[in-house]
């Protein structure tokens, strides 16, 4: 063995102690290796370096971006609020559906927002028809991550894996290419769910989460009618039905005195103030609606105190207090506190555990622990936890959503996905042209667009491709690829990917997803010459392994968020994840070999 190869062992086997004890941050240990390569003169700094442009990093990078403008734009909303109402009430058909559709979204979308996004879907179709969480939510989960495999977008594995096949000059893999690999994965796996799976699931209650200021709906707020609004002259009841996924109308006042009820027929008019209860989206993004104003911005916003920097309305104004048990605003009116004066912000909404409130928010009197939405300018909130009678100052966690923009943001989605799959681009330009393509239609603002990417995401890929350069270049890879030829030598071609499979589904549980094809895929690449086999099958399949092997909660982030709400035990997704992952590499290795078969 060469002296670079026993340095590059090293610093191999330093950094999968750094990967699986997670002493230090993902990112930070592939910078650390990165350097280490450098400095050991394993690699240059130009090979180094060579992640942060290649093709994996700049798709992963526009991919998250994308899937940011179907989210900003309510695009994924709409399809969680479709797929909820087509799960029906019976467990089968939630199954099914939920599955299904979960998998065709992780193929072009991140898997962890999908989970993230169909968590409260879930949730709601499992409190309607009288079903135990557990019995939808981990089906969900596993939907999403074993969506992924029907493009080669669908994770940052396969991009990986891909720029493998294709750095020496070969085809490479193309958007489809794993297409009917994970079409079939998909059949299998809720078929599987539907019928064995569904009995080694457990019917567990889910854990209540318990009260959470910062995240419910119910908050209170008042908006104006202004000029512009499409409903003015209609009757409420069409306003109504036209916003319910927003907020509901507890109130209605004109000219400062309340209509009197009931009110649904009553037509709209021009600066009418309607007291809402609302999500906390709807007080993030209301100035993004047509005709529609926060009416205490709309009143006195112009006489706030400016600060020195000029910003844009929207989330990073709203900031949100507690009100502390002995405050001295307890029991006050909010219109006799007058917050403008006294802190330079205006009251918005207004959050109460217990109660329902039907008058305007300057008449409502204060209770201890009432959460309060304030707007104004950053410099006013910086003296806001100097002030004794609040409890605590947290950011409004509400999202400024850009709705009326969610067909341009599905009309860029679908355009980059047919750029990239009809190759008239490449992959990574079809994508970064669609990211860019999102901000400049408005969907998502620059800040939103590069707060979007995952940048841990980002710099691991980047740190960790030169990982698997060195790995080819000190022939580490080939080395560890001829112990495994002498290890498998005479084992038929389906057995040697079996092989690849199963290794690759061990390894990330402890591992991510793409540092396991980083350190596979070299290797798979090197068995492929001497057994007499091409590589696509063999870095496809340790590709897959590391994607869509479900066999512990560790293997998947999307498993951690549902594992509480589920109430989840490690051994049920051992019980349920071993045999559907032997599934899955049953029909991985075989469809495989269809697709690129053995000459």
């Amino acid at each position: 063995m060469e002296f670079s190869q026993i340095v590059f062992l090293v610093i191999l086997l330093a950094t999968l102690v750094l990967l699986v004890s997670e002493w230090i941050r993902l990112d930070v240990t592939a910078m650390l290796a990165l350097v280490a390569l450098v400095v050991t003169g394993i690699l240059k700094p130009a090979e180094a370096l060579a992640g942060f442009g290649s093709e994996p990093a700049i798709a992963v990078a526009a991919v998250f971006v994308l899937s940011a403008g179907l989210a900003q734009t309510g695009v994924t909303e709409r399809l969680g609020d479709w797929i909820g109402r087509l799960a029906g009430a019976s467990l089968w058909r939630a199954t099914l559906v939920i599955m299904l559709a979960v998998a065709a979204m992780s193929a072009f979308t991140h898997h962890l927002m999908i989970t993230a996004m169909m968590l409260p879907v879930t949730l709601a179709i499992c409190a309607r028809a009288g079903l135990p969480p557990s019995r939808l939510l981990m089906p969900m989960s596993l939907a999403a991550s074993f969506g992924t495999t029907l493009t080669v977008i669908g994770a940052p594995a396969f991009l990986i894996a891909a720029h493998i096949l294709g750095r020496d000059g070969g085809p490479g893999l193309g958007i489809f290419s794993l297409t009917p690999i994970g079409l079939a994965i998909a059949g299998v796996a809720t078929l599987f769910m539907l019928t064995a799976g569904r009995l080694l699931l457990p019917a567990r209650e889910g854990r209540a989460a318990g009260d959470d200021h910062f995240r419910l709906d119910g908050y209170y707020t008042e908006i104006v009618v202004q000029a512009g609004q499409a409903f003015i002259g209609k009757p409420l009841a069409e306003f109504r039905k036209a916003h319910e996924k927003s907020f509901e109308v507890v109130d209605w006042l004109r000219h400062g005195q309340p209509l009197a009820r009931p009110f649904e027929d009553c037509a709209i008019e021009e600066h009418d103030v309607l007291l809402v209860r609302s999500t906390p989206d709807l007080l993030a993004s209301i100035a993004g609606e047509p005709g529609l104003a926060l009416h205490a911005v709309a009143q006195y916003g112009k006489d706030l105190p400016k600060g020195h920097a000029e910003e844009v309305h929207g989330d990073e104004r709203l900031v949100q207090v507690v009100l502390a048990p002995n405050s001295n605003l307890v029991g006050r009116t909010i219109g006799s506190i007058g917050f403008k004066d006294r802190y330079g912000v205006i009251v918005v909404g207004l959050w109460r555990k217990r109660g329902w409130l039907r008058r305007e928010l300057s008449r409502i009197k204060l209770k201890a622990g009432d959460a309060l939405v304030l707007w104004g300018e950053s410099e006013q909130f910086a003296k806001l936890p100097e002030q004794h009678e609040f409890l605590m100052t947290v950011p409004f966690h509400g999202k400024a959503l850009r709705r009326e923009r969610w067909l341009p943001a599905l009309a860029i989605m679908a355009a980059s996905v047919l750029l990239a799959a009809t190759e008239v681009l490449p992959v990574q330009i079809a994508f970064l042209a669609g990211a860019v393509a999102m901000v400049l239609s408005g969907c998502l603002t620059p800040v939103q667009a590069y707060g979007a990417i995952e940048t841990r995401v980002f710099v691991f890929i980047a740190g960790a491709i030169p990982l698997g350069m060195a790995m080819e270049k000190t022939g580490v890879s080939a080395l560890f690829a001829s112990f495994l030829v002498e290890a498998v030598s005479g084992w038929s071609p389906w057995l040697i990917l079996f092989a690849l499979f199963v290794s690759a589904a061990l390894l990330t549980q402890i591992l991510s997803d793409a540092a396991t094809v980083v350190l596979l895929g070299p290797v798979a690449l090197g068995m492929a010459g001497p057994l007499g086999l091409p590589p696509e099958p063999l870095v496809v399949c340790a590709a897959i392994g590391a994607v869509a092997a479900v066999l512990t909660p560790i293997g998947h982030h999307g498993n951690l968020l549902i594992y509480a709400p589920g109430n989840y035990r490690f051994g049920d997704f051992v019980r349920v994840g071993a045999p559907l992952t032997l599934l899955i590499a049953v029909v991985t290795c075989s469809i495989a070999l269809l697709l690129w078969p053995v000459k």
